[in-house]
């Protein structure tokens, strides 16, 4: 039995772990020949099933796993975990921007999520920053892309949610060249083999910040104020639910609090202090890092809550229920409202925290009964058709896997899905690469 992070499990006919490339090449040309369908594991950090199996083979990628790391670039193998990139990096003065919350996914698996995480709202989404990858096809065909290197097959315009980031299908349009394409697709159309990654030098100097303030609103008023600080590479949401979870565990929270994660870079903190005035935030219980321990104890504290949601999880029996929409900006505050308003009703305990920066946060709802998990459902699906009408996106940095894989139809128009399933026929003619993922049905 395989299980991601989420839960989901699948029972492969047959696991493999090839060694390299050629052998990885070997696997899938045999698996073409014999129409056996693959489904292709990384860390199993994912939280939508897409590296399930829901039959036949599984390949894990982990022993793909080098790393060579020059000025500027890290060449990376598919199986190599983000924390073990990031280490590299840094020792030599550099690091890789994106920044999700498990830093033990695979490079791989992050490319084909085209993940993203806090450090987003300046750097963007894994794809901006791949300068080629190397993927190998279903008939054991391997590639190299650059950066650049077009599309050679006419694809047409899908239309694209106006969101900062966006993680749901295909993003074609003509001319689009192959990295956008690989990346974000989920493993359904080639397996990434290795990836050349762009690397930015580390800063030497950063403020980190946690802000309290007295309820939420006074918190959502903050991040439209705050977005434009120039340097400003984090600005994330914890309401004041999330914090009750916190409380017991971090001392000197002020009761009823939210808070705004905030880091930056620079080294004068001073132009703080005033911006918490005029926020009406807690200027002295707020905590900003004066050095290394205190940048460690925001770390625990950015960590604490996805630990503290799953353990109620587990002792609740019942599987949580996340999102993953976002919206246009402007359009933040109006699904922030819609969220509490559709919540006052909902008897589960729920919290809602994430990338407010990107107006993208992650609604949790930890049902106690079954008759809540089906609240729970109904209202999940409620959320996204909402953030589709505000202008926004069911999917912003999780993929939709086979979770949900349902959501594509609220996002897309039935031609422009089947213009997703042809690229697919086109790239994998049997249908053999990570089925079940993102499509409900085969083209």
């Amino acid at each position: 039995m395989i299980e991601d992070a989420s839960g989901w499990q699948g029972n492969p006919q047959h696991e493999f772990a090839p060694a390299n490339e050629g052998e990885l090449a070997e696997l899938l040309a045999k698996a073409t020949a014999d129409r056996q369908r693959v489904t292709i594991a990384g860390a199993l950090t994912g939280v939508t099933g897409g590296a399930i199996p829901e039959d036949g083979w599984s390949i894990s990628l982990k022993a793909l796993n080098q790393i060579e790391v020059t000025p500027g670039t890290a060449h990376v193998g598919a199986g190599a975990t983000l924390k073990e990139v990031q280490q590299a990096a840094l020792a030599t003065g550099q690091f890789f921007p994106p920044d999700p919350t498990e830093h033990w996914a695979s490079i791989g698996g992050m490319i084909a999520n085209n993940a993203s995480g806090s450090r987003s709202f300046l750097f963007g989404s894994t794809r901006r920053h791949i300068a080629a990858l190397r993927v190998c096809f279903m008939d054991g065909d391997l590639r190299t892309f650059r950066a650049g290197d077009a599309v050679d097959f006419f694809v047409p315009q899908v239309a694209i949610p106006n969101t900062t980031k966006h993680q749901a299908g295909y993003p074609l349009k003509p001319g689009m060249d192959w990295i956008d394409l690989i990346t974000g697709s989920e493993g359904t159309l080639g397996v990434i083999v290795s990836a050349e990654l762009k690397l930015m030098p580390a800063p030497t100097d950063l403020i980190n910040g946690v802000v309290f303030f007295p309820n939420n609103d006074k918190a959502l008023d903050a991040v439209s104020v705050w977005r434009s600080v120039e340097g400003l590479r984090m600005l994330e949401y914890c309401d004041a639910d999330s914090i009750d979870l916190l409380r017991s565990r971090f001392e000197g929270i002020p009761a009823g609090a939210a808070c705004l994660i905030i880091e930056q870079v620079g080294d004068d903190p001073d132009p703080w202090l005033d911006r918490l005035e005029e926020s009406g935030a807690y200027d002295e219980a707020s905590w900003f890092a004066l050095g290394g321990a205190d940048r460690e104890r925001f770390r625990q504290f950015r960590h604490a809550l996805p630990e503290d949601v799953n353990d109620i999880v587990r002792r609740n029996g019942f599987q949580k229920m996340g999102s993953d929409f976002a919206v246009p900006f402007e359009r933040n505050r109006d699904m922030m409202d819609y969220y509490y308003q559709t919540l006052a009703t909902f008897p589960a305990p729920h919290v809602i925290f994430g990338h407010i920066g990107d107006a993208h946060v992650h609604v949790n709802l930890l049902p106690e009964s079954a008759d809540q998990v089906e609240m729970g459902k109904a209202l999940m699906l409620q959320f996204a058709k909402h953030a589709v009408e505000l202008g926004g996106t069911v999917g912003a940095e999780h993929g939709l896997g086979k979770r949900k894989r349902h959501l594509l139809a609220l996002q897309f128009t039935g031609k422009d899905i089947q213009a997703m399933k042809d690229v697919k026929t086109r790239l994998d003619p049997h249908w053999l690469l990570a089925p079940g993922n993102l499509f409900e049905t085969r083209g």
